[in-house]
């Protein structure tokens, strides 16, 4: 079992959360939420609104997502879904848990796998930078999902 942090449209209450729930890409299960231990760029960018987590450690802000175990089969489901590894990159980072499992306080960091990416449009650095992503956001760029491409 891995530890996955998830910080866009595969949260609860976003649009591919689904994902997150289907026995058939194997198992993922909620067991908290945290933030990134140092500080990204998180952008919304492209014809799509994606959020992109942008792999520069230092710049932007720390992020908010969910923390999740995966097992084996759901985590190639995961870089196959987010396009790993040409779309994004499958990292380790040091995450802050804020709740876990119904506990919530300070807690300690733990070695998570996020999809960043490395390879990004230089416009994309002066986007505005988020701390946390909701495709219904104040941001007004509503995300498209792969379904009405």
């Amino acid at each position: 079992m891995a530890h996955v942090f998830v910080y866009g449209t595969l949260k609860r209450g976003q649009p591919n959360h689904k994902v997150m729930l289907d026995c058939s890409h194997g198992s993922a299960a909620f067991r908290g939420r945290g933030c990134t231990a140092e500080p990204f760029p998180l952008v919304i960018a492209g014809e799509h609104n994606i959020p992109w987590l942008l792999h520069l450690p230092g710049r932007g802000h720390c992020v908010s997502g969910e923390i999740y175990t995966v097992d084996e089969q759901m985590l190639r489901f995961l870089d196959d879904f987010e396009g790993c590894p040409n779309m994004y990159q499958r990292k380790a980072l040091r995450v802050r848990v804020l709740e876990w499992e119904g506990v919530t306080g300070p807690g300690e960091s733990l070695q998570c796998f996020v999809y960043s990416t490395a390879t990004y449009a230089p416009e994309w650095l002066h986007l505005p930078y988020h701390d946390s992503y909701d495709s219904e956001g104040p941001h007004g760029l509503r995300y498209n999902p792969r379904e009405n491409r």
